[in-house]
């Protein structure tokens, strides 16, 4: 028996038996020895078509029995070899260990549970005879491949995308990179391990990239194939792969591959190349943010998120169900009834929650609401990357830096936690970028008609994914264009007029699509006025300069004052970027766009400040400029201290300009040591502010007289479910009730109260949640206090009253804090004990 970890003699040597297979092994025990008899009982079947062949195992550093149970098989056949490692290294590294030590005309990979059957070789080998050399790769995505076991839908999804990032980054126009029942040429085999550099899951894709690049077929064969108990392969697993293909292409990257450049623009494909290296470090980025999230689904919470994952679920989740069920997609009752919710009125983000219906429907609002988190945000960095590569700079190092800063700044991560609305702004950098081409039109005559529309369109569907961000976007564009206008007098007379014409065209596009919506927003049923916030939303200076709590350096303690909540974390970027950002200004002081970008962070920065300026350790109070903005339509709604927000792109757009200039082999009087100071402040400016993962907590579970559709015995048509208390923007934990149900039956129970914005009073102000009314007081202070007050026959009247005025038809206390007051209360009002059905006492109050 060998046990050695190389093969003697070349990677490309002259192969001694007919046929390897190579089977790598970790911690398999209990399942590598029927899978090892089922192969040299096929193998042995039929001597003629197999000829001489061996059986490796590597064992990767296993830590229960798998050696002792590869070595009982290789005592009773000859031909079985066990090849062990010095730790567990990863299946990349085993496989290598395997090829290179095999001696097969033909090398078959596969996996230890065997989940593609060894009969299936037969079909491997017949494609590979007939192309002669190459691969043969079995594939479960083919449409004649036969799946006998399907993964849980979460895990098969999830193992799509990753494959489809896969094809996207690596290796275009083969469905199924993953499969492990996979078989090559010997002496390609060898090749190809021997010049391999992965150890994980990904070097299945490093495999076929080489054999790509060497112009050998790869033909995939469709397979049998069943889910194995037990796999060591994960869906965050492809995750895995990305990540170390990313340090492939970085590898690669500098190399000249003379075969795949030939006869083509090498500058435009080495761009192509560097946007999906940036767009998937992105995407990983944002993965790793939300890995607890991705781990969890089903089960996990965003910890600082507040009641707000609650409400965006539910979101997702009516809106998939209106739209399933051609209901109006602006307006429910399922929450606040029966006066309902303006859904137009609030942040639901109908440009994503629609065309997400299908997803909400299939896999839950808890994979919806990941999706558009992680999505969403890479897609904005990719958006601010592409417009910084088009508008701003020549080196796409550079604009990856910038775009990076504009995405993951501080204020972002805070609203990461909670407001995806705030989050994905894919569609800003489309924006800016149209009314750029429209100012362009100035000088080169064409395209005001064309960018006008695109404008329109892209004002438009940004409307329907959050109404504040565009504000705050527009202001964003109207400072630097004063700014820029007052440097280049003369460039922004020639834009004036094409830009008015554009915004012609972008409001004939935008009026005619938004008309109804707006009217519904704003004087349909629910509506409201405005959402006052008071006079102490505004940033304090200090927290400019300090780090948020979630970010790499960030302390809690000293973040959490300086903010209205963790998801409010508007500015913070840190003394030592302020301090860089200075220091670039002063650099770059000649350029016009420098200048403008200066004065767009500075203003932002001190609108940001509210309407009153408390200075710092004293009791001095000044004047704001945001008391010009306060109490004017629209702005009387933002909350101001999110006007820092616009300074996140603007310091993106300034790094990567002074990127741009260190990077600049043509920026003579820079040596090498000032190149390298440059960064080297850079890096010690970013690293305080690098976000960490996004922290995560168990969810409650649904109680299962929710769970298991007990309560529709007890509700009559068109009554309610009234949980006490009342879910509210502190508490909204009914709402996941409701939202998770949508995969199966759909929303089929209303309850009252809830988290969302509605009118208040005659003059129908804004507020978080439900008009109160005296019974849902009641239910709250007495589960914040813990207290029963004496009940009163006017008290059990008021109650009567609001539950009528709610339909009620059955109230239900799920076990929480304080649960015993309010069961005390409820007996009290109801002069009758409660009835324990399912996990939840209930009081059942049939119609009339």
């Amino acid at each position: 028996m060998n046990t050695g970890g190389e093969r003697a003699g070349t990677a490309t040597g002259t192969a001694s038996v007919d046929l390897t297979v190579v089977v790598p092994a970790y911690n398999e025990e209990r399942r590598l020895r029927p899978t090892l008899d089922a192969i040299c009982a096929y193998l042995r079947a039929d001597p003629e078509r197999w000829g001489d062949w061996e059986l490796l195992v590597v064992d990767d550093g296993s830590t229960d029995g798998t050696a002792r149970i590869a070595e009982e098989a290789a005592a009773a056949e000859p031909r079985v070899r066990l090849l062990t490692s010095d730790g567990n290294h990863g299946k990349g590294h085993a496989l290598r260990q395997g090829v290179l030590a095999s001696y097969g005309r033909r090398v078959l990979l596969t996996d230890a549970d065997l989940a593609t059957p060894i009969e299936e070789l037969a079909l491997l080998d017949a494609r590979l005879t007939a192309d002669g050399t190459g691969a043969a790769i079995g594939s479960r995505a083919h449409p004649d491949a036969r799946i006998e076991v399907r993964q849980r839908r979460v895990r098969e999804w999830l193992g799509r995308l990753g494959n489809g990032l896969i094809r996207l980054v690596a290796v275009d126009g083969i469905s199924d990179t993953q499969c492990g029942f996979k078989l090559f040429d010997g002496d390609q085999a060898r090749a190809a391990f021997a010049d391999s550099r992965l150890d994980g899951w990904g070097i299945d894709v490093e495999i076929l990239r080489y054999f790509r690049r060497s112009r050998w077929p790869v033909t995939e064969v469709p397979v049998r194939w069943a889910h194995q108990a037990g796999s060591k392969v994960r869906p965050l697993d492809y995750l895995g792969v990305l990540s170390e293909l990313i340090r492939l292409r970085a590898r690669r990257f500098s190399l000249v591959d003379r075969d795949r450049e030939q006869g083509r623009d090498r500058g435009r494909s080495r761009g192509r190349r560097a946007d999906l290296v940036v767009a998937a470090l992105f995407l990983l980025a944002s993965v790793v943010l939300y890995k607890g999230l991705w781990a969890g689904l089903g089960h996990a919470y965003l910890a600082d998120s507040g009641a707000d994952q609650d409400q965006w679920e539910w979101f997702f989740a009516v809106t998939a169900d209106n739209v399933h069920q051609l209901r109006n997609p602006l307006f429910t009752t399922f929450q606040n009834f029966p006066d309902g919710v303006n859904l137009m009125a609030n942040t639901v983000m109908l440009g994503l929650s629609v065309p997400l219906t299908p997803v909400t429907l299939a896999f839950g609002p808890d994979v919806t609401w990941a999706l558009v988190l992680t999505l969403g945000l890479a897609a904005t960095a990719v958006a601010w990357y592409r417009l910084f590569v088009r508008r701003l700079v020549s080196d796409r190092r550079a604009a990856a830096l910038g775009a990076a800063l504009a995405a993951f700044a501080p204020p972002m991560m805070s609203h990461a936690n909670a407001h995806p609305n705030f989050l994905v702004l894919f569609m800003i950098p489309l924006i800016i970028d149209r009314a750029l081409a429209l100012c362009d039109a100035g000088r080169t005559g064409r395209g005001v008609a064309r960018d006008g529309t695109l404008l329109g369109l892209a004002m438009t569907y940004q409307i329907f994914l959050g109404e504040e961000p565009l504000l705050l976007a527009v202001m964003g564009m109207l400072l630097f264009a004063a700014a820029y206008a007052g440097v280049r007098r003369a460039e922004a007379r020639a834009a004036l007029w094409p830009l008015v014409r554009g915004l012609g065209y972008a409001a004939q596009v935008c009026l005619p699509l938004l008309a109804f919506p707006l009217y519904w927003q704003f004087f349909g049923p629910q509506s409201y006025h405005s959402v006052l916030h008071g006079d102490s939303a505004g940033n304090s200076p200090l927290s400019f300069l300090h780090f948020s709590g979630r970010a790499l350096l960030g302390d809690e303690a000293t973040a959490d004052p300086l903010a209205l909540n963790r998801t409010e974390q508007n500015a913070f970027y840190g003394w030592p970027l302020t301090a860089l950002a200075f220091a670039m200004v002063v650099w770059l002081w000649r350029s016009a766009v420098v200048r403008a970008l200066a004065f767009t962070a500075v203003a932002a920065a001190l609108l940001s400040l509210g309407p009153k300026i408390r200075i710092p350790y004293t009791d001095v109070v000044l004047p704001g400029p945001w008391r010009l903005l306060a109490h004017q339509p629209l702005f009387e709604s933002v909350i101001e201290s999110r006007v820092a927000m616009i300074c996140a792109p603007a310091l993106g757009a300034l790094l990567a300009l002074t990127a741009d200039r260190l990077l600049d082999r043509e920026t003579v009087t820079l040596r090498r040591t000032h190149r390298l100071v440059g960064f080297a402040a850079i890096a010690l400016a970013l690293l305080p502010i690098v976000p960490t993962p996004m922290p995560v907590r168990e969810r409650p579970q649904i109680p299962a007289f929710i769970a298991d559709g007990t309560y529709r015995s007890y509700l009559s048509k068109g009554q309610s479910v009234v949980p006490v208390p009342l879910p509210a923007p502190g508490s909204a934990e009914v709402l996941h009730w409701q939202s998770a149900a949508v995969v199966g039956t759909g929303l089929d129970f209303s309850v009252p109260g809830g988290y969302f914005n509605g009118p208040w009073g005659p003059d129908r102000m804004g507020i978080y949640g439900a008009a109160p009314r005296y019974t849902s007081n009641l239910f709250k202070d007495v589960r914040d206090s813990g207290q029963v007050p004496a009940v009163t026959a006017d008290w059990r009247a008021q109650a009567r009253f609001d539950l009528d005025y709610w339909k009620a038809g059955v109230v239900v206390l799920a076990p929480q804090p304080n649960d015993a007051a309010l069961y005390e209360l409820l007996e009290k009002l109801f002069e009758r004990p409660g009835t324990w059905v399912d996990g939840v006492w209930i009081w059942d109050l049939p119609s009339g």
